[in-house]
């Protein structure tokens, strides 16, 4: 009797709880950033840095990414394999597009001499906070180009989509992440 009982509980994969044991170690990563920037930003000599309009676009792609990736998601439930591989190649591309416009932005700050060392610690602050979320994203990235990878090979339908799940969880979070850090970085600036 036990052992059907035992049975009968839903059982959360290990990969969500090790998913969110990540997700929460990054949120304490950049809560302990934006702490950091709020103190030194009080002690003064502070450059007031105007988040670059390239910023502006990455935000809009990386909100579209979301709503693809959701997209897609939705039409492994229905098993709509051709949707599915769409959704995920403009997923994937818009990702790659936020990327294409951070370093836009980059440029922007360099050609108004923003550098990451040898200036102001806003800068530093700055190329900090925005590249680390970067680098959190290129996992995103790598982990959608698997799932794409395995859409393309029909892996994913109505019953086996947790691979989906999972990176499109990260997705969100990242997103969610880029709308706080942009927030944050353009009023606290």
């Amino acid at each position: 009797m036990d052992l059907v009982l035992e049975n009968s509980k839903p059982k959360i994969p290990t990969s969500k709880v090790l998913l969110w044991l990540g997700i929460a170690s990054i949120v304490m990563l950049f809560a302990g950033l934006t702490s950091g920037y709020m103190v030194r930003q009080a002690e003064g000599n502070w450059l007031h840095i105007v988040v670059p309009r390239a910023f502006y676009f990455s935000t809009a792609f990386i909100l579209l990414s979301s709503l693809t990736f959701q997209s897609a998601i939705q039409s492994a439930k229905k098993n709509n394999y051709g949707s599915v591989k769409f959704l995920l190649i403009v997923t994937l591309g818009l990702g790659l597009a936020f990327v294409f416009c951070q370093f836009l932005g980059y440029n922007s700050l360099v050609n108004q001499g923003i550098y990451f060392t040898g200036g102001n610690a806003a800068g530093s602050f700055f190329y900090a906070i925005t590249g680390l979320h970067l680098a959190h994203l290129a996992g995103g990235i790598i982990s959608l180009m698997i799932v794409t990878g395995k859409s393309i090979m029909e892996k994913y339908n109505a019953e086996n989509y947790l691979g989906m799940q999972l990176s499109s969880t990260y997705w969100h979070f990242l997103d969610g992440l880029w709308i706080y850090l942009f927030l944050f970085l353009s009023l606290a600036g």
